[in-house]
């Protein structure tokens, strides 16, 4: 039975970019605190006006006299005179348009096409061999080869031009100058290599408007030309202690993260470069608040977790359960400031431990590490960690290969939080995880041992008050369900069959969206206590005042299983073997 976290866990790779913070004096801030008021007072502060002096003006003269009348200005007989139009002399006046003439031919915009990119590119060859030969040349006379080094900074930056043109990108990368780019990461000065990543970041942004054929040919090329190994170097050889080498960090994880959309290169990055093991190391350095680089490093490395279940399995050989959970552990009673670089490092480095989860070993490392035992922390004492502490308990509990995690939650004494959570009215999100996490128990825990026997008397006290509320909420999510369902049935009559198809994942999603995963959820945990419970049976009956409630559970069931039918690509055979078992219990 798949959750909503599973259905909608990868996100976009390339949304939502964050932007790189600059530090230090703005000066467009500095000059704007001298501008006018808008009365066109100078702003000012303790200082003496003239008003404070004269009381009456009206016979104060200040200032030069005011300019004649237009009429008088100019005399009956010099209306082509010596000044016309504000005091300039006619020959004046055709020089400075003139000067207007030329200074718009100058401002023209030069067309960007193909031969404007040839012509781009031959320059940029010849600047890249003027500045290898110098260097070689005068090695020991920097003075020598930093003149061609400027201009070919220039040349690179100029090449952001093209992220507007993006019509023009296979080009490019047909003329060779993105391999030439591309190696210019390697250049002796580290400036020359940040601002040629920084052109890259800007090429493959998210925000040029670029065809999926032109994006592809343009990134083909930077990776025939090694682009990920030279990206890796410079995280190797950058100090951040050095703001602009900080900066260039910055630029080579956006790059990553534009890559990343493309699951292969995920891949890549995860299994064939170093990056992981510098990301987990990153995310640990000790800072005394938590820098835009440490939290991308965290964010970057959910990306990738989500991107491949076969990353995840190498964090988990690099003992990344009991890193991130060592980071996690300061939040099990302290919150990050609102609005904060920390707060979104704790929401990512909890993405990524409820991906290293999901797997069986993960699930092995989680217990062995304690992590069952810091969640219940939070959940008792946690404010913000509270219900990313649910969620990774779900994930955690998830599946059935192993019962582990179950095992435990009962042993460390979870299922009076977990129940007392319940108990009370939650949000949508926090109310699918607590009951997917009863429902896994009751999927797990063996038949007649000790945990599954706790895990039931939790149900059955007070009266079967979890029961009631079980019930409560079926009521709910069935009236909302039955809305969207109406709606559809409405749109699913006045189209043919062909667009009924088209259209049936995004009548899914609607129902989906309305609660149809909770009221699945709760209809499997009521299925299982009629099942192993008469009393329960015969509570449930009562609480939702008809007979007809267990027929409808039923069909709930049966409609999980007709959707496996219909999708047999990914087979669920123990889920679809325990709802059809379920389903016998319930006639």
């Amino acid at each position: 039975m798949s959750s909503l976290d599973e259905l909608f866990k990868k996100p976009s790779a390339r949304s939502n970019k964050r932007k790189l913070e600059i530090n230090g004096h703005n000066a467009d801030a500095v000059y704007k605190a001298t501008k006018t008021s808008a009365n066109g007072d100078v702003k000012t502060n303790g200082r003496a006006t003239v008003e404070d002096e004269v009381e009456d003006d009206d016979d104060v003269a200040a200032g030069p006299e005011l300019p004649p009348d237009e009429e008088e200005q100019l005399s009956d007989d010099d209306e082509e005179g010596r000044f016309f139009g504000g005091g300039l002399t006619r020959d004046t006046a055709d020089v400075m348009d003139f000067i207007d003439e030329q200074d718009k031919d100058e401002t023209k915009s030069e067309k960007v096409d193909i031969a404007w990119l040839r012509k781009l590119a031959l320059n940029f060859e010849k600047r890249i061999s003027k500045n290898t030969e110098l260097r070689a040349k005068f090695e020991d006379k920097p003075e020598k080869f930093m003149g061609s080094e400027a201009d070919l900074d220039a040349d690179i930056k100029a090449l952001s031009i093209l992220s507007e043109h993006s019509e023009l990108y296979e080009e490019f990368a047909k003329l060779g100058c993105v391999s030439s780019l591309v190696s210019l990461l390697s250049h002796d000065n580290t400036d020359i290599a940040i601002d040629s990543i920084e052109i890259i970041n800007e090429l493959t942004d998210e925000n040029v408007e670029a065809e999926q054929e032109q994006w592809d040919a343009l990134v083909d090329a930077m990776l025939e030309a090694d682009l990920l190994n030279l990206l890796y170097e410079n995280i190797s050889r950058l100090n951040e202690d050095i703001e602009s080498d900080r900066a260039g960090i910055y630029h080579v994880l956006s790059v990553l993260e534009n890559l990343s959309s493309r699951p292969s290169i995920a891949a890549t990055l995860g299994q064939k470069t170093e990056l992981l093991p510098w990301l987990l190391s990153r995310i640990r350095r000790p800072e005394p608040t938590v820098s835009q680089n440490k939290q991308y490093a965290a964010e970057m490395l959910a990306i990738l977790l989500q991107s491949s279940s076969e990353i995840g399995t190498k964090v988990i050989s690099l003992d990344g359960i009991d890193a991130i959970l060592q980071l996690l552990s300061p939040y099990r009673k302290r919150d990050p400031a609102k609005g904060t670089e920390e707060e979104e490092y704790m929401a990512n480095i909890f993405d990524c431990i409820t991906c290293l989860v999901d797997p069986p070993a993960g699930k092995i490392k989680f217990v062995e590490a304690e992590g069952i035992e810091l969640c219940l922390i939070m959940l008792r004492e946690g404010k913000l960690s509270k219900p990313r502490a649910i969620r990774l308990i779900n994930h955690a509990l998830g599946g059935a290969e192993d019962a582990s995690c179950c095992e435990k939650l009962v042993e460390a004494a979870g299922l009076k939080p977990t129940f007392g959570l319940f108990m009370k009215k939650q949000d949508k999100e926090t109310t699918e995880h607590l009951l997917g996490i009863l429902a896994s128990m009751l999927r797990s825990l063996p038949a007649n041992e000790a945990p599954r026997i706790r895990l039931l008397a939790k149900f059955v006290e007070k009266d079967y008050q979890a029961c009631d509320r079980l019930v409560k909420l079926r009521r709910e999510y069935a009236s909302k369900v039955a809305v969207i369902d109406r709606e559809i049935g409405q749109e699913r009559a006045r189209v043919d069959a062909a667009e009924s198809e088209e259209r049936a994942d995004e009548w899914f999603s609607r129902r989906l969206d309305a609660g149809l995963y909770v009221l699945q959820t709760v209809d499997v945990i009521l299925a299982w206590l009629v099942a192993e419970d008469d009393g329960a049976r015969r509570k449930i009956q009562a609480l939702a005042g008809r007979d007809g409630i267990l027929e409808d559970v039923r069909a709930t069931l049966q409609e999980q299983v007709d959707i496996m039918d219909a999708n047999p690509e990914n087979p669920d055979s123990m889920l679809k073997d325990m709802l059809s078992t379920l389903i016998k219990h319930l006639i």
